[in-house]
């Protein structure tokens, strides 16, 4: 049976440190079974024996009322050495690696226990949703991933616990975000305006040596010099990648760094300028800021956009959705009927759309979409009509839930949208810049202030932002 490859739920770079389930992760492409991804370890046997002699779990850390076993804690850096291998990376040593994967997991559960205390919930559905998109992506229905998850040791059951974690996670930094991330028109004319707005896009990449709420003079001395070590280790040719994956304190650590690409006019003001001096492949000396010592690496850069012109459609849309009253099956066999009206009865396309679809935004007006860029309407639409000539009908399709459509092409035109994206882009600059300070400054308010208990020596360090943390 072929392996899996279940990377469907990955988040956003404020969201990075919070991992997909292990098990989703271990059925990449050439992955090995879930039974042998785990490392030999200094720090406690492999939470899966290859003998018959099954070795004790224990309590790695203690967080808040939560606790991490040593079986998630190897099963997780197995995974994660696997990904930097498929990578090209270097794995780091064993006992350096248990740090930064600890790290991911105290914060991965801290959120976890933050959206119940919120009360966000997850339902069955939600995460029925989230499995069938993993069993799509890898061309197979639901149960034929069940049978291979077996083949390959995956439990299913603690897979779907993963997968209902990651989803109150995201749930929670979507709140966050959304809740600071308000735009008002003024800052969108002052940020067209400003010189920074036309400097177009920079990849970036970040280690942190990162710092406690309120650090005294001798943490900030000890960071500076790891920083300092770091940037001569970065100047002597080592990889900024693997110093990443081993040393930095960041979200992002087990990805090289990755910050992926940003607005110039999203960075800070000394960031701009210092950014603005370097040359692709180039890295920062160690810069001060709120979260500890940063080194920056510019991997990229990208000119602004010129004139902007794109394709608009006109379209008529007929939805049928099941209900209490209409089951699936009768969903199916109403838009089929619709369909055959339409296409070999020659019936009016908005007249039925009228009287028939459970589109609330279109029905009223005949199943009128008005004029809409490609996008709008998501990806799978956009692509669907792109290769259509006007005139044309779709068959019916569904869509995730469980709904029925129907879509008449009536024509294309090309517009100037410049100053129309313009203005979109420059919101969502301000709103994701507005997030993500919001969320990282909640990662670490919620880290400070719990109660964190590393019950292994050789990991105490493994979480360098908590003043609270006990050995």
């Amino acid at each position: 049976m072929k392996p899996l490859h279940l990377a469907c739920l990955a988040l956003t770079l404020a969201a990075a440190a919070t991992a997909l389930p292990a098990s989703a992760q271990l059925l990449s492409p050439n992955a090995p079974p879930a039974t042998s991804a785990q490392p030999a370890s200094m720090l406690g046997a492999p939470a899966v024996a290859t003998n018959s002699v099954q070795p004790l779990d224990r309590i790695v850390a203690v967080v808040n009322d939560g606790v991490i076993l040593q079986s998630q804690l190897n099963e997780t850096m197995g995974t994660v050495a696997h990904q930097v291998q498929q990578s090209g990376g270097q794995v780091p040593p064993t006992g350096v690696l248990a740090k930064q994967v600890l790290q991911r997991l105290i914060l991965n559960q801290l959120l976890v226990q933050k959206a119940h205390d919120n009360g966000v919930r997850v339902s069955d559905d939600q995460v029925d949703a989230a499995v069938a998109g993993i069993a799509k992506q890898n061309k197979m229905t639901v149960p034929q991933m069940q049978a291979a998850m077996q083949q390959q040791g995956v439990d299913y059951a603690s897979f779907r616990q993963q997968l209902r974690d990651q989803l109150l996670v995201q749930a929670v930094q979507q709140q966050v975000m959304q809740q600071s991330s308000s735009v008002s028109d003024a800052e969108i004319d002052n940020l067209i305006a400003s010189p920074s707005f036309k400097q177009g896009e920079v990849h970036l990449a970040r280690i942190l040596i990162g710092l406690p709420e309120g650090a005294d003079a001798q943490q900030i001395a000890a960071a500076k010099t790891k920083a300092d070590q770091i940037a001569a280790d970065l100047k002597a040719g080592k990889s900024f990648a693997s110093l990443a994956v081993s040393d930095s304190s960041a979200p992002e650590a087990l990805d090289g760094g990755d910050l992926g690409w940003r607005r110039v006019d999203e960075l800070p003001p000394a960031v701009q300028q210092i950014v603005n001096s370097l040359q692709p492949g180039e890295t920062t000396q160690p810069l001060r800021d709120a979260s500890g010592f940063t080194i920056l690496k510019l991997e990229g850069k990208r000119a602004p956009g010129t004139k902007q012109i794109v394709t608009e459609f006109h379209a008529l849309h007929l939805m049928i959705k099941p209900t209490a009253v209409l089951s699936a099956q009768g969903a199916k066999d109403k838009i089929d009927t619709l369909y055959n009206e339409i296409v070999n009865q020659h019936a009016d396309f908005a007249s039925l759309a009228k009287q028939d679809s459970d589109d609330p935004t279109t029905a009223n007006v005949g199943g009128d979409m008005g004029w809409f860029t490609q996008e709008d309407w998501g990806a799978e639409i956009g692509k669907m009509l792109a290769a259509m000539q006007p005139g044309q009908v779709t068959q019916p399709f569904q869509s995730p839930d469980g709904s029925w459509h129907i879509i008449k092409l009536l024509g294309t035109r090309q517009a100037d949208k410049t100053q129309d994206i313009e203005r979109a882009q420059a919101r969502q600059a301000i709103a994701e810049r507005k997030g993500r300070q919001a969320y990282e400054q909640f990662l670490r308010d919620i880290e400070s202030s719990a109660y964190i208990s590393i019950r292994v020596p050789e990991l105490a360090d493994a979480n360098p932002y908590s003043s609270n943390t006990t050995k």
